[in-house]
């Protein structure tokens, strides 16, 4: 029953955050752009549109959500669950009235097949699972902000545009999330992990929405959801010990690792679905260069324009 009801809460949580991501991705493209050099002016300009507003706190009830599914299954199934988001997200990006490509189709499936199989393995090796000390998540957590911020300079200079900070977002998210799990279990010391996944997610919320004002939405929250959801189910089976099962569930399991990495890279060189942020060829503008919402659709849809959210 509990398991249950934390696949349930997870299934809840994906849908609230998926959707929270389009909303915040189709505001974005109406709002002054976002610079980290001027935050108080950017976090205006996101807290006063009441479509973003929205999004945002839909994306919170996700994310409260997915806290509350921690305590009830282990964190590789919760992600697992949680993955077929990227999914969701693609079919909104369509009903939008925006059309995929053929190699977004192909990530697409990809990457949600290979989250299935996850699933499909995941039951076979999740009944051991403990409550590591600390040292085991704190490196995983560090390693992977590490490897943010490698992603958020050098790497966003050969990704396509926003898919670096994309996939900055989706490596601190995940990190955030791996200390949610380990302050959820009671690993000491509890403010550690807690102090880390504020920090994670308030990094991440940066960086997402950097990468939504300049890419789409599935080359940056399809981006940022998958590393999110498989870099903790990577961590639930190293550092939470929910071992790997042998013979056909094992295959599977390894089957869905390497879809999920292929996926993952595919819509990081290739997305173009849904509308491309305001900062898709150009760099992101001073305060007194800001155009207003209205000028900056117009320079967009001349093809002129410069450079999101929660999880």
């Amino acid at each position: 029953m509990k398991l249950a009801a934390g696949l349930i809460l997870a299934l809840l949580s994906t849908a609230a955050l998926s959707y929270g991501f389009y909303v915040q991705h189709s505001a974005s493209g109406k709002l002054p752009t976002l610079a980290v050099r001027h935050p108080l002016s950017s976090l205006r300009s996101l807290f006063t549109n009441w479509q973003w507003l929205a999004g945002f706190v839909l994306g919170l009830g996700g994310w409260g959500l997915y806290i509350i599914a921690l305590r009830f299954a282990p964190l590789s199934l919760v992600q697992a669950t949680s993955a077929g988001g990227v999914g969701l997200l693609a079919l909104l990006v369509r009903l939008g009235g925006r059309s995929l490509s053929r190699s977004e189709r192909v990530a697409v499936t990809i990457s949600v097949g290979a989250l299935v199989l996850l699933g499909l393995s995941l039951p076979a090796g999740i009944a051991h699972a403990h409550a590591p000390t600390w040292p085991a998540p704190l490196g995983w957590a560090l390693a992977s902000i590490l490897l943010a911020a490698v992603a958020a300079a050098p790497g966003g200079a050969v990704l396509r545009p926003g898919a670096g900070l994309a996939i900055t977002a989706g490596l601190l998210y995940s990190a955030g999330d791996v200390a949610t799990k380990a302050a959820v279990d009671g690993t000491s010391p509890g403010y550690l992990f807690v102090g880390l996944l504020l920090v994670c997610h308030g990094l991440g919320f940066v960086s997402l929405q950097l990468a939504l004002q300049r890419g789409t939405a599935l080359a940056t929250a399809g981006v940022s959801t998958l590393l999110t959801n498989v870099l903790p189910i990577l961590a639930g089976l190293t550092v939470f010990s929910e071992s790997m099962p042998g013979g056909a569930a094992g295959i599977l399991r390894g089957l869905g690792f390497a879809g999920a990495i292929l996926g993952t890279t595919s819509l990081a060189a290739t997305g173009h679905a849904g509308s491309p942020g305001p900062d898709e060829q150009t760099e992101s503008l001073t305060p007194s260069q800001m155009p207003s919402p209205a000028t900056a659709n117009s320079s967009r849809l001349a093809g002129n324009s410069p450079a999101r959210a929660d999880r």
